[in-house]
């Protein structure tokens, strides 16, 4: 049956458009329930079960389906599945396109009232339809609204209607159900006090109207981790002049949680401040304790000169709330049988959470997740509600399932949906994949990699032609051939992003059978692969550069120190070593050419551990050793990625897949250029090839180490790389690699955007056939923003692992006591890095129930002074390191002063730095 409705629309031109409105009602569609005589049994879509289970109600004691309204759905969506063990849920019963229960607008009705009609209708047609199916048949539909007016209009119909509330309490057999509750508005769950402590949020038209006309600023809030008094607002746009907007104080944050979008009003500038420097930490005040927030912020504000001033603001409204599920353990309430307890988020970025719940001995000592379902006026903290239980705090499985989740790493199984796109086995190279593909199996092609690595995204070879010149490969795994535009398997991968490295485990992008079988280029096997092949002269400088799919068979894994031993070693003259000792001479004239262009060799701390193979635990943390294999490996794969970069944006000016790298703002190198000059060196920052130069000279005969410690400071103050699309940017320019064009085309195993740039060189060397999507800048765009997402989380993935796993190692070292040098001076505290363990961490001067020090601080130099002992950056200093698990939520690595010797500031000196004692453990390591 078709319904029409019609009405004219005035045009911008003045005109009268006819518009006609058309409603397909059919009435074909099945109700769901199986074996419906009614409806022949004949349905769509899931069925409803055949017969609810008991869901033990005491309100409705027979089996019931429940309808849940657009409300309840909304706010009670994270428990909807958990209820359906009772109950089941018929959110999508009838379709508003049956004719039976299609509902029209009614004139004055507005479109809220009209979609609680049509699901009361719905409601009420099933509870009808159902008593036909048999005589004694006693199911229900029972229908769950939180709307007053809605619950007594359907009720007055005839139809069972409870609240959310009243429903869940109803079930006496599952008390635990009613802690799983959203709020249902912010007053209702103010506290007693009321105590007003923030001001009103304005209404969204307000902050619109405001921002149009400059008054407010838009932007997204950013939480510090290591003061929760303090804030920063990056705005949205082009403004230039505020792109960071300081916030400090309860007040001026006014119940904004991070990664919100807000609007911010800029204060006066006799109110701007400056960063502060103080570490704080919310300990868990009271609600009546606002008074001593008030003396905290009073920590905050310092003489400063007016240059180190910046834009400072306050919240005036909340333009998008991004909150999400948190994980983090329950602080019980110290008064007996009290419901309401304190959870404290595993981020230290969110605030705690005021729960209510009945099973606070049950949930103490566990990793939870919590809701967030509003922020009172007169609240100190947010109210939520209790999700679900993890597990046991300090269970691997656990604590490795709340990293995963608070870094929302997509960690699921992959679903059949995905699996079945994958090849059939046993699989072998066909006639079919050979169509466009060179056959390079005869050439001496060889991998190096980390010990353990099995997905082997690159291979290498380098040998000389008749022409006296020379051949260097880069062999990519083939990985587009696998997975194919569009299907399941590429939106898996998509939306996952990247491979994540944990120390124990790998989250894969793709399934195994790929990532460690049929991409991954092992030796002595057919693969098929992407090949970059450039013909050299022994300068290195590229005469000809050829793309090719083909098929290669690598002649050897090598692991770096393999390929090490083999380039040093006088007695070893094989095809695959001298393969190797002409890419290590390339690759050292490559890199000094890149250096005098001005590309960045900075210094980051990496860590390995070794396990115990037995129980997994670290048994030895060491920083990573680097050879020249690594750093032959790197300069191929960088000028593989260049290469490919020049030529998908030759083919696609408007849609190729860029990686960029963006000039720091000066401000960002304050820190270096102070460190610097504390030991009389200049560090000059105009160009990047003028900072690569003043890092080169900035040596110390006496301090071998203080250009490592330089060249760490400088990766603290770069920007983030990201990808782009050339058609959606004018910049183009990779800052730390001095390169003007770039992009990931060597890592298609791990990482999505070297998919999408082997696609586009595909078909730019007709390898392949395009699709729509592939020249959307739009949509290339979108996926751009997911990967830079990705790729940030995977890191932040990453570090949180090694944390984790450093814990451990010093939870079974005990006290240690190690040289450490200064990398930051804070107002009451230093940030140290060991270099032994390559660990960073900080060391507090004030203390909890202890007299406060002498403190002094100097933000120019920079320096601290304490009592009569002065701290500055890169100074040596001797720390005991312990675990400290005085707090389950956040267990921390502890650093105290150890020496020099400060009266009432440093620990005895006579701590034993003991080794591991026992057998000698298989060691071995895990991950690319």
């Amino acid at each position: 049956m078709l319904k029409s409705k019609t009405f004219l629309k005035k045009t911008r031109a003045g005109g009268v458009m006819k518009i006609v409105r058309e409603h397909y009602l059919r009435d074909d569609i099945g109700c769901g329930a199986p074996g419906c005589a009614a409806c022949g049994g004949a349905h769509e879509g899931p069925a409803l079960e055949p017969q609810p289970q008991d869901p033990a109600s005491s309100l409705c004691p027979q089996p019931h389906y429940l309808l849940p309204d657009t409300n309840v759905l909304l706010h009670q969506i994270v428990n909807a599945w958990r209820l359906g063990t009772w109950a089941s849920v018929a959110s999508s019963l009838r379709l508003p396109g049956s004719l039976e229960t299609y509902v029209e607008q009614e004139q004055g009705e507005n479109a809220n009232d009209r979609n609680d009609r049509a699901i009361r209708v719905a409601a009420k047609w099933y509870n009808e339809h159902l008593k036909k199916m048999s005589a004694d048949n006693h199911l229900q539909v029972i229908f769950i609204t939180n709307d007053r007016k809605n619950k007594e209009k359907a009720v007055e119909e005839g139809i069972p209607a409870f609240t959310c509330e009243e429903y869940v309490k109803s079930l006496t057999a599952n008390p635990e159900l009613i802690d799983r509750l959203a709020c249902l508005s912010e007053e209702v769950n103010e506290i007693e006090s009321g105590k007003i402590i923030f001001s009103e949020h304005l209404p969204l038209s307000k902050l619109q109207q405001g921002i149009k006309s400059g008054t407010y600023l838009q932007g997204t809030f950013r939480a510090s981790r290591e003061n929760y008094l303090e804030a920063t607002v990056w705005i949205h746009g082009d403004n230039e002049e505020n792109k960071e907007i300081i916030l400090q104080g309860l007040k001026h944050l006014n119940r904004a949680v991070h990664e919100d979008i807000v609007a911010v009003e800029l204060l006066p500038k006799s109110q701007w401040v400056a960063p502060s420097s103080v570490v704080l930490q919310d300990e868990g005040q009271n609600e009546e304790d606002v008074e001593k927030e008030e003396e905290r912020e009073r920590m905050l504000k310092t003489a400063v000169s007016e240059k180190m001033l910046k834009p400072t603001g306050r919240v005036v409204g909340i333009i998008k709330r991004n909150w999400r599920p948190y994980c983090g353990m329950l602080s019980k309430s110290d008064i007996k049988e009290s419901r309401r307890h304190l959870f404290t988020p595993a981020d230290k970025r969110i605030p705690r959470i005021r729960i209510e719940t009945r099973q606070a001995s049950a949930l103490e000592g566990r990793r939870i997740i919590v809701a967030i379902d509003g922020w009172p006026r007169n609240s100190r903290y947010p109210n939520g509600h209790f999700v679900r239980n993890l597990g046991d705090v300090g269970e691997k499985e656990t604590e490795t399932e709340v990293l995963l989740l608070e870094h929302d790493v997509p960690h699921q199984p992959f679903s059949q949906a995905v699996l079945s796109f994958l090849p059939k086995m046993p699989w072998s190279i066909t006639e079919k994949d050979m169509k466009n593909r060179e056959d390079l199996r005869h050439l001496c092609i060889c991998s190096v990699d980390p010990p353990g690595c099995t997905d082997i995204d690159d291979a290498l070879h380098c040998r000389e032609l008749e022409n006296g010149n020379l051949e260097v490969g880069v062999h990519i795994a083939d990985v587009s051939h696998f997975i194919r535009p569009g299907n399941a398997l590429d939106q898996e991968s998509a939306r996952r992003g990247t491979t994540v490295y944990l120390c124990e485990k790998r989250i894969d992008m793709v399934p195994e059978l790929l990532s460690s079988n049929l991409c991954s280029l092992k030796c002595d096997v057919d693969r098929l692969a992407f090949s970059c092949i450039w013909e050299m002269n022994h300068n290195a400088e590229i005469l000809k550069t050829k793309f090719t799919k083909s098929v290669i068979n690598s002649k050897a894994s090598l692991t770096y120190a393999e390929a090490q031993l083999r380039i040093d070693s006088a007695n070893m003259n094989d095809d695959i070593t001298t393969s190797l000792r002409g890419l290590n001479k390339l690759a050292k004239i490559l890199k000094k050419r890149r250096i005098e262009k001005g590309a960045l060799t900075l210094s980051s701390p990496e860590v390995r551990f070794h396990m115990d193979s037995e129980t997994h635990d670290p048994i030895d943390l060491q920083t990573k050793e680097l050879r020249e294999t690594n750093s032959m490996v790197e300069e191929f794969m960088l000028l593989a990625n260049i290469s490919v970069a020049k030529k998908i944006h030759e083919e696609f000016s408007e849609h190729a897949l860029l990686r960029k790298h963006p000039a720091p703002p000066p401000s960002n190198y304050e820190i270096l250029v102070k460190a610097a000059r504390s030991r009389n060196l200049e560090i000059k920052t105009d160009t990047a090839k003028s900072l690569a130069e003043s890092l080169d000279r900035a040596e110390s005969p006496t301090f071998p180490y203080l250009n490592t410690l330089l060249r760490i400071l400088a990766t603290r103050c770069m920007m983030q790389a990201v990808y782009f699309c050339s058609g959606m940017d004018n910049d183009f320019h990779h800052y730390g690699l001095a390169s003007p064009i770039y992009t990931h085309f060597t890592s298609p195993i791990r990482r999505y955007a070297d998919v999408i740039v082997h696609r586009l060189l595909a078909v730019a060397v007709g390898a392949d056939c395009t699709y729509p999507e592939l020249t959307d800048k739009h949509k290339l765009a979108d996926i751009c923003k997911n990967l830079n997402f990705r790729h940030k989380m995977a890191q932040y993935a990453q570090r949180a692992s090694v944390a984790y796993h450093t814990q451990l190692f010093f939870k079974s070292k005990g006290i240690v006591s190690e040289e450490a040098y200064i990398l930051f001076v804070r107002k009451n505290a230093i940030v140290v890095l060991i270099p032994k363990y390559g660990l960073e961490g900080t060391v507090f001067f004030e203390e909890k129930d202890k007299p406060n020090p002498r403190l002094i601080y100097d933000d120019e130099i920079p320096s601290l002074k304490i009592e009569d002992t002065v701290f500055h950056v890169f100074d040596k200093v001797k720390v005991k390191i312990m675990l400290d698990s005085s707090n389950l939520q956040h267990q921390k690595i502890r650093m105290s002063l150890v020496e020099p010797q400060i009266p009432g500031i440093s620990i005895p000196t006579d701590t034993s730095n003991t080794d591991l004692n026992g057998p000698e453990k298989k060691k071995i390591k895990l991950g690319k």
